[in-house]
């Protein structure tokens, strides 16, 4: 059983910037591939990125991308997600998930993640 937990959300204004971590308990979390995810209200969970096992793989959404960059310590069981140029529309409760389905490929349907995380809260005012 692996249990994910998400910090370091929180109110940042507009252009900020905030780093996210998922830091994870059992030693298999390190061979397993790892997103990120976001949800506004009323709006469905979106993809933000993810990373693979070892690290030397990303996948960013287009709605992100240049502004994130997501890394993993497999030393330290923990997986960041850090976000810069922030947007109002970044407001979101952000989750990490992860898989050892295919631990060399990014997985970027929410279905196929087996584990989640409680998620924290993003709040990005203008």
């Amino acid at each position: 059983q692996v249990q994910l937990v998400e910090s370091g959300g929180g109110l940042v204004q507009a252009g900020g910037s905030l780093r996210l971590s998922c830091a994870a308990s059992g030693r298999t979390f390190s061979r397993w591939s790892t997103g990120w995810f976001r949800q506004a209200p009323g709006k469905e969970r979106e993809f933000v990125g993810g990373i693979n096992w070892s690290g030397n793989s990303t996948l960013y959404a287009d709605s992100v991308k240049g502004r994130i960059t997501i890394s993993r310590d497999n030393a330290k069981n923990t997986v960041y997600l850090e976000m810069n140029s922030l947007k109002p529309e970044d407001t979101a409760s952000y989750y990490c998930a992860a898989s050892p389905a295919v631990p060399t490929m990014i997985i970027y349907t929410a279905l196929d993640y087996d584990y989640w995380g409680q998620g924290t809260q993003v709040t990005v005012s203008s």
